[in-house]
């Protein structure tokens, strides 16, 4: 386990001073900039928010998976084993992407609306940010989930991993089978019905689904070269 973070750091360190965060933070802040504004209802932002991180994140996973040469990725997996490796790269693509969501649920919470769709009741503060960051979560990692599916090891074509991993993305958030839909589907009926239930079953199913993707990418990783 010390390993491992020792090496999720090793990972994070190198992602930023390569600033090759920087294109998915635009990204992201752009599709806010679009969707955002004061006085929206703030649940609704609240599921745009948790929304457009899913493609930031596969985007950053990708970025990570990739970002070694060849020689320094064979040193850390001779020494720590491919799938921890592998594993920390992944974390660190997660991180960077909770850390573009946090500061952006709190600027909703300060912009936005604490009112229902259509104005009439109230939404309490405390619990609509608690059901943003669970959206947050669920959409993160189910854009880790693309990110690992579609990136190396399971795909090591440049070309085809950027194609799979942007046109999986819009069935990832947009199919209603999906933890990200689900999580975003009750924010935006809770802003509707001016209720705030929690989505733990949403946030659960995200943390099955990039379970799954992580154990078969790193049992990859665990057998090729």
């Amino acid at each position: 386990m010390r390993a491992t973070f020792a090496l999720t750091r090793y990972q994070l360190a190198m992602l930023l001073r390569s600033q090759r965060w920087l294109a998915p933070l635009l990204l992201y802040a752009g599709l806010l900039a679009v969707g955002l504004g004061a006085g929206r209802p703030l649940l609704d932002s609240l599921g745009l928010a948790a929304a457009v991180l899913l493609p930031a994140t596969a985007w950053l996973v990708r970025i990570c998976v990739t970002a070694e040469p060849d020689a320094a990725r064979h040193c850390a997996a001779a020494v720590t084993g491919a799938a921890r490796a592998h594993l920390a790269a992944v974390a660190a693509g997660v991180v960077t992407a909770l850390g573009f969501g946090l500061p952006a649920v709190a600027l909703v919470a300060f912009v936005g609306d604490p009112h229902s769709t259509d104005g009439r009741r109230a939404v309490p503060v405390a619990p609509a940010v608690a059901a943003g960051l669970c959206g947050v979560l669920a959409c993160v990692l189910v854009g880790a989930a693309v990110g690992m599916l579609c990136n190396r090891p399971l795909i090591r074509s440049r070309g085809i991993a950027v194609a799979a991993t942007s046109l999986l993305t819009l069935p990832a958030l947009a199919l209603g089978a999906s933890p990200a839909n689900a999580a975003v589907g009750e924010l935006s009926r809770a802003s509707a019905e001016g209720a705030v239930p929690l989505p733990w079953v949403p946030v659960l199913g995200a943390v099955a689904v990039a379970a799954l993707a992580a154990a078969v990418a790193c049992a990859v990783a665990g057998r090729r070269p």
